[in-house]
């Protein structure tokens, strides 16, 4: 009986941390042209964000509050889990009139 306890609390603790794992997203930013596409995108902490570089130069995209900072070369991918909420503006440090914005929520 004692074992068939701990397994229900067992299944019950992971079904509560469950839905966390199951509801992160990926969110794909092209770079292309000088730019990112989109400018705007939204996010949930603990979502993906991956960059695709498409031009043929380096680029970065580097966040104006520290929250990352990833060096993408010519048709690279670069990509980071968001950790905290908050509006974040980023640019590229080697073209810095490259700029976009990123809403993340903590659902």
């Amino acid at each position: 009986m004692l074992r068939v306890s701990c397994l229900a609390v067992a299944l019950v603790a992971a079904a509560s941390v469950w839905p966390q794992a199951v509801r992160a997203e990926t969110i794909v930013i092209t770079i292309q042209n000088l730019e990112f596409m989109p400018k705007e995108a939204k996010a949930s902490v603990g979502d993906t964000v991956q960059w695709i570089n498409k031009d043929v130069l380096l680029h970065t995209a580097t966040a104006r509050n520290g929250n990352f900072d990833v060096s993408l070369g010519p048709n690279k991918t670069a990509q980071v889990v968001l950790m905290k909420g908050g509006e974040v503006d980023y640019y590229c440090r080697l073209h810095p009139n490259m700029t976009a914005h990123l809403k993340v929520t903590q659902d």
